[in-house]
C-alpha cells in the first residue's frame, strides 16, 4: 500500500488526502497516517513542483565528471562546500570509478557554462581534470520507482 501511494504522489504530488485514499483504495485516515509515517522515516523527503527548464530559460543541461586530485575527507568536504555555493550546479553525485564527481549543471547557453566552468568550477581548489558531456534531450526523468 505504501508504494500505492508513493506511485500517486509521484504522479501528481498536489492531491488531497482524501484523493489520495481513494486513488489507492483506503479510507482517509489510514492514509495520512501512512503518509506521516513515511514522512517521519524520511521516505517522503518533502513535496515539490516540477519545472521545465527551458522554459525557464535554462536551455543547456551539461554532465561534468570531475576527477579530483586526492579523495580524502577533507577535499570532498571543501568540495562539496564549495560546489553547493553554484546555483548552475542541480546535482552532484560521488561517483566511483576513474572520476569521483558528476555534476549535473544546467545554464542558459554555451556562453553561459563557459563563463561557469571558467570563473567558478575551475577555481575549486583540489580538482585534477574535468570531462563535459551536453545532453541532447532527457529520455526518461522519474523518481526512484516505488
Amino acid at each position: 500500500m505504501d508504494r500505492k501511494i508513493l506511485s500517486a504522489l509521484q504522479a501528481d504530488g498536489r492531491l488531497s488526502v482524501t484523493d489520495l485514499a481513494e486513488r489507492v483504495g483506503l479510507s482517509p485516515t489510514p492514509c495520512a497516517r501512512r503518509m506521516a509515517r513515511m514522512e517521519a522515516d524520511g521516505i517522503i523527503t518533502g513535496y515539490a513542483a516540477r519545472v521545465d527548464a527551458a522554459k525557464l530559460g535554462y536551455g543547456i543541461t551539461v554532465f561534468v565528471f570531475v576527477e579530483l586530485e586526492r579523495q580524502s575527507q577533507k577535499t570532498l568536504q571543501e568540495f562539496e562546500r564549495a560546489i553547493k555555493r553554484f546555483p548552475e550546479v542541480m546535482e552532484c553525485h560521488l561517483m566511483t570509478g576513474s572520476r569521483d564527481i558528476l555534476l549535473k549543471i544546467a545554464t542558459s547557453d554555451l556562453t553561459a557554462f563557459d563563463e561557469f566552468l571558467e570563473n567558478s568550477l575551475l577555481r575549486v581548489e583540489g580538482i585534477r581534470s574535468t570531462r563535459t558531456s551536453f545532453s541532447l534531450r532527457s529520455m526518461v526523468n522519474r523518481e526512484v520507482a516505488p
